[in-house]
């Protein structure tokens, strides 16, 4: 089972990847068995989300934003029951949802602390909506400025942060709050059996990140910057996007935990299915 690993050795560990030209690769896990196998194959990070949780049960990761269940409970419980017992030395982020206003975001931090985390990420995020429900879950005092003070918040205990962004000015502000890594998030992920249909191309995603980390560069020059979602489904997509924009790694999450199984567990059955039987034909 992994312990809590200290922001400082984490911090190191990504910046020394980032020395050697390796990509950094962060992996969503919403099981043991993803875990496991993510760190085996040498991720640098792992992150727990409640959308985790419903991916592994044939869902769009999308629910995870729906008021369906408690995304912080169900962070705390997979951690505790199904990921770190699995793991060893990899640094496990909890994705916690910083705008849940029935209870004190330092209690879920204290939550997220025993439980063995080594760092947070915003999720879910209210950055993924737009439009007049986002206007008004900002005049409610429910936007996304309380993510950024969970960062703020989270930073000031020494715990590892990392947050999805969506603009400049977002980013200059997460920035300026002390985060350690920038996920540029290009929307929800396409591809495989319950993908985004409306995931902007390559190049679309390749605008957007320059502009989302140009916020943060403003402020300040360590930050790492990393890509996620949209059409950044594969590790060629993946180069693609870092080679023009400076960001130096990818966090996989459907592209690791839903769209492989989907492909592996389909050519079993298949193969298995034309398998002969053992009868003999009179």
């Amino acid at each position: 089972m992994t312990k809590r690993i200290a922001r400082d050795e984490i911090l190191r560990r990504l910046r020394g990847e980032v020395a050697a030209k390796r990509s950094i690769l962060v992996v969503g896990a919403g099981n043991g068995l993803v875990a496991r196998c993510a760190e085996d194959a040498g991720a640098d990070l792992l992150v727990v989300y409640n959308s985790g949780h419903y991916r592994l049960n044939g869902l769009a990761s999308l629910v995870g934003s729906l008021p369906v269940g408690d995304a912080n409970a169900m962070v705390v419980e997979m951690g505790s029951r199904d990921i770190l017992p699995a793991v060893r030395n990899i640094p496990v982020i909890g994705g916690l949802y910083g705008v849940d206003p029935t209870r004190d975001i330092e209690d879920v931090l204290d939550s997220v602390e025993r439980v063995g985390y080594s760092g947070i990420i915003n999720f879910p995020t209210v950055g993924r909506i737009d439009g007049r429900y986002r206007q008004e879950l900002e005049a409610a005092g429910l936007g996304y400025g309380k993510e950024i003070e969970m960062v703020r918040k989270a930073h000031q205990r020494g715990l590892f942060t990392m947050a999805y962004t969506f603009t400049a000015d977002q980013a200059e502000q997460l920035a300026e709050a002390g985060l350690d890594v920038l996920v540029g998030h290009v929307g929800l992920t396409g591809g495989g059996d319950v993908g985004s249909p409306l995931a902007v191309g390559l190049d679309g995603a390749v605008e957007f990140l320059e502009g989302v980390f140009a916020g943060a560069r403003r402020v300040r020059d360590d930050l790492i910057f990393l890509s996620h979602g949209g059409p950044i489904i594969s590790a060629e997509h993946a180069e693609y996007v870092n080679e023009r924009t400076g960001a130096v790694g990818f966090v996989a999450a459907s592209s690791v935990e839903r769209i492989p199984v989907e492909t592996a567990v389909k050519n079993a059955c298949r193969g298995f299915k034309t398998i002969g039987t053992g009868q003999r034909s009179n």
